[in-house]
């Protein structure tokens, strides 16, 4: 018999329908005791940041136990390691009350933290970093990515070209090491817990659907105030455009939008933009996971697709 499964993954690009088939999917498991969702999004931990997140509402986070959301103030950060530590506990806690542990969300380095693991990435260097932060601020961090994809190449195609952050990380564990960020993570493998968790992808299959849905998503954001929120969070005097939660997609263009004077028009415009970018880089990691059950976001029964297989793993199981 197969083993019973741990956790089921619903993953998939932003804007398309992970947390409508999550709620659907813990509502037809009432009769099996029940589910509890976890979610895996690097932005919805960060409270106060509720309408650029796309946050659940209220009815829907009470509707269905949720975990790993409002969980830390902006002005601190969240790793993939922290997360896959957080996640297990949670699957195992869940798992104990008889309950079925739902990991929804779109930041992919998360699931594989869990599933692969992570190698134990020697901590920053004050000095190196400071050293490529004033390189980039000579040359740019476009010029400093570009350096990047000839030094790691598989660690650069899944960053953006203005990724500070995570190009400034990549180039500080190669400049310490003389390791590329991808051969650490390539060799958590073997030492990564043996999850058994089916990982079911919600991916268009018209990439113009998907670009409708997050202009559209992006628009009502505007109009619920979102621009609201981020004057709100730059209000407290203690955040700023580098943290790691300003540097979320929505929040990086709105808070330079605003110290550069643009219009609503032209932040939405490049919010828009951006958010299809990081769709994109999303569908591309998704395409590396050979394992996964691919379920068409845009077809009108995709969220019967995505129940019925679903059930059919714990069926299976």
């Amino acid at each position: 018999m197969s083993r019973a499964i741990d956790a089921i993954a619903i993953v998939g690009p932003t804007a398309s329908g992970k947390t409508a088939a999550a709620l659907a999917l813990a509502h037809s498991l009432q009769r099996q005791g029940g589910a509890e969702i976890v979610s895996m999004d690097s932005a919805l931990v960060y409270r106060g940041m509720d309408i650029g997140t796309a946050k659940p509402s209220r009815k829907e986070l009470a509707a269905v136990p949720h975990h790993l959301i409002d969980t830390l103030d902006p002005l601190h950060s969240y790793s993939a390691a922290e997360f896959a530590k957080d996640a297990s506990r949670l699957i195992h806690d869940i798992r104990s009350r008889g309950k079925t542990p739902l990991l929804v969300g779109g930041t992919m380095l998360y699931l594989k933290a869990l599933l692969e693991g992570l190698n134990d990435i020697p901590a920053a260097d004050p000095q190196v970093r400071a050293d490529i932060q004033a390189q980039a601020e000579q040359v740019g961090w476009p010029a400093l990515h570009a350096q990047l994809m000839q030094i790691d190449p598989i660690t650069a195609a899944r960053l953006a070209m203005g990724d500070s952050q995570r190009i400034g990380r990549a180039l500080e564990v190669w400049t310490a090491t003389g390791q590329t960020l991808s051969s650490f993570h390539k060799s958590a493998k073997a030492a990564a817990p043996a999850w058994h968790i089916p990982v079911l992808s919600l991916e268009p299959l018209d990439r113009a659907w998907l670009h409708q849905r997050i202009a559209q998503r992006f628009d009502l954001m505007m109009a619920q105030g979102f621009l609201d929120e981020v004057r709100q969070l730059r209000a407290r005097g203690d955040l700023n455009s580098e943290l790691p939660s300003m540097r979320c997609v929505g929040y990086r263009q709105a808070w330079q939008g605003l110290d550069e004077g643009w219009s609503e028009a032209e932040i939405s415009e490049r919010g828009i933009f951006a958010t299809r970018q990081l769709a994109k880089r999303q569908i591309t990691w998704l395409r590396s996971m050979d394992q996964r059950h691919v379920i068409a976001a845009d077809k009108t029964d995709a969220l019967e697709q995505t129940l019925q297989t679903a059930l059919g793993t714990l069926t299976r199981a």
